[in-house]
């Protein structure tokens, strides 16, 4: 997965240099960036402490929300993928006491948020 795939829409990876220099102002002492996905501007980023899910925003980018979700909080997640009519694929996650998913993502195919349900399944099961 490349440049092109973040453009249209799916999930591609990014390497772990990278994201750091970009979070370094976030991340706790001895928080590591296990893997990171991109997708169009917005990061999903697993560490060895939480979640991270980054939320650029307007036309710029220079406005940016940061969810920070702690594994323990996460109460579930869901994907749907794409459809013969239906294009997007969509995550979900929902985080304990909440009855509306706190993160929800689309996707223009449905390939790349297996790689993410897979990080999901194997830090939350």
């Amino acid at each position: 997965m490349g440049f092109l795939d973040g453009l249209l829409g799916n999930a591609s990876t990014i390497s772990n240099e990278e994201v750091t220099k970009e979070l370094e102002q976030l991340l706790a002492h001895g928080e590591e960036i296990d893997v990171a996905f991109k997708l169009i501007r917005d990061l999903i980023v697993f560490t060895n402490k939480r979640l991270l899910v980054v939320d650029k925003q307007g036309l710029t980018g220079k406005k940016v929300e940061y969810h920070s979700i702690p594994y323990k909080s996460i109460s579930h997640f869901s994907i749907e993928t794409a459809g013969h009519f239906d294009l997007d694929a969509e995550l979900k996650i929902w985080i304990s006491g909440a009855q509306t998913p706190a993160i929800a993502k689309q996707f223009k195919k449905d390939s790349s948020i297996y790689d993410i349900q897979k990080v999901l399944a194997t830090i939350c099961g």
